[in-house]
């Protein structure tokens, strides 16, 4: 392949790529297919847009999903429901930031939670 060749190719997938991803009149999916250049997760045999829903249990759910947790309610997307193992492991729980562990010592962001 001559250089110029090659450097049309180059040209043709680039032009592709930006019709595929313009943000022209837009084209929704039908049924499980997603668009190309759309921003997606997957949750078990799922797909979902990470900017409207979360994974939680396995299962594709809403950002503002709540779910009780003794007697506050958390975030399901952003938030765990830890059982609080200090003094009183039975009768209270502590709510924490998604992604800090239910058993670092605790922190100006954590809630208390009685049963």
């Amino acid at each position: 392949m001559t250089p110029r060749r090659c450097i049309l190719a180059v040209l043709a997938a680039v032009c592709v790529l930006l019709l595929l991803c313009s943000h022209g009149a837009p084209v929704s999916p039908t049924g499980p297919q997603l668009l190309l250049c759309q921003s997606h997760e997957r949750c078990g045999d799922q797909f979902y847009d990470p900017r409207q829903d979360c994974c939680y249990d396995d299962a594709v759910v809403p950002l503002g999903r709540t779910q009780k947790c003794g007697n506050c309610t958390f975030r399901v997307c952003f938030e765990q429901c830890c059982p609080w193992l200090v003094n009183r492991p039975r009768e209270s729980f502590v709510v924490k930031v998604k992604g800090h562990s239910c058993y670092s010592a605790p922190s100006s962001d954590d809630r208390v939670c009685s049963r």
